[in-house]
């Protein structure tokens, strides 16, 4: 039976590249005056592996004050040319024409439009004024991996026609100056902004989506996600991440494999979402699976940072450009707020 695939990939950052030590002196010399304890929190930007991250505005455009309104102006200009950037990119790498595409699903957490931004794009990309749009909001981390799971079931409704699924998120512009809290720091220590699109298809050759599997934990929406406050989205994330990880994924994946019907020793891939270090430490450890075998995931978090629903598009990228087609069981895992779990199996 045909199975829908993923035709390419294309990606985008923004202009402004910093150091992970440029950002650190940043936040030493803002919040030193508010935060007592300030130089036992900053080794966090040293352990987060994070190397460069790419940002929508130089940074001294963080350290004043910034209306909601104005940081979501700038959301929607800069969010509308990442995506166009990484679309024009996918649709050249997997030479698909404007009047191939039938629907674009558009995935994002840190900006709001409407209409969303989807519909800019699909007149900036020249497609066709009857093209189907789904944009999904508020799946944080978990967004791109589900993303590509609607992708997946809604293909099989659209034959000889393409779908674009972008993923973009410019995590700097929540940043809140005025939050001294721990998780605002560890934030501050790992989002950074950026652009993916995928071009899934019928008839393509990249790698087979034969599956998904959603998990939504009970009674979590605590653990992961947005307070919208008056200068906009404030981050909150619970320290236990990690350990949940470790005493949750197990048991998911063992779930996933038998919904699939395959065992779990055949999977020979890990595209994972690189949340952070300690995370990805925990995918590891949890699924008794050599770093190596993350390193495509590691690799992003060095040179990226953590684009939320974006970054696991950027690994799966690099995993492809990385690893020659065998036949092989893959699996796609990121977490969301919910809390939630998305797992997304291909074959490559």
């Amino acid at each position: 039976m045909v199975k829908p695939t993923i035709q390419a990939i294309g990606t985008a950052v923004p202009h402004y590249a910093l150091e992970q030590k440029e950002i650190k002196e940043f936040v030493a010399s803002m919040f030193r005056s508010h935060v007592d304890h300030i130089d036992k929190l900053l080794p966090i930007f040293e352990n987060s592996c994070v190397k460069v991250r790419y940002l929508s505005r130089p940074l001294e455009w963080y350290a004043a004050p910034h209306s909601f309104s104005e940081a979501n102006q700038i959301f929607k200009e800069v969010a509308l040319d990442l995506a166009e950037k990484a679309a024009l990119q996918a649709m050249l790498r997997g030479n698909i024409k404007p009047m191939d595409i039938g629907m674009v699903i558009f995935v994002t957490s840190t900006g709001i439009a409407t209409p969303t931004l989807d519909a800019k794009l699909i007149e900036r990309l020249g497609l066709s004024p009857h093209t189907r749009r789904l944009p999904i909001w508020g799946l944080g981390c978990g967004g791109g991996a589900a993303g590509l799971a609607r992708a997946n079931e809604l293909a099989y409704s659209m034959p000889g026609k393409s779908i674009l699924l972008v993923a973009v998120e410019l995590c700097s512009l929540t940043f809140q100056r005025n939050d001294f809290s721990k998780s605002n720091i560890v934030g501050t220590s790992i989002f950074a902004d950026g652009a993916a699109a995928v071009l899934i298809t019928m008839d393509g050759e990249g790698p087979a989506i034969l599956g998904n599997h959603s998990t939504l934990f009970p009674n979590s929406e605590d653990i992961m996600g947005w307070e919208l406050v008056e200068t906009g989205l404030k981050v909150r994330f619970s320290r236990d991440i990690p350990s949940i990880v470790r005493r949750y994924l197990p048991d998911l994946l063992r779930e996933a494999c038998g919904k699939w019907g395959i065992e779990q020793e055949k999977i020979a891939h890990y595209v994972v979402h690189p949340g952070g270090a300690k995370v990805l430490d925990a995918y590891s450890g949890s699924l008794n699976i050599s770093k190596d075998q993350l390193s495509q995931a590691y690799k992003i978090l060095i040179d990226y940072g953590n684009m939320s629903s974006a970054s696991i598009l950027f690994v799966l990228e690099k995993f492809m450009a990385e690893t020659p087609a065998k036949d092989e069981y893959g699996i796609m895992l990121a977490l969301g707020p919910g809390f939630s779990a998305e797992q997304v199996l291909f074959k490559w």
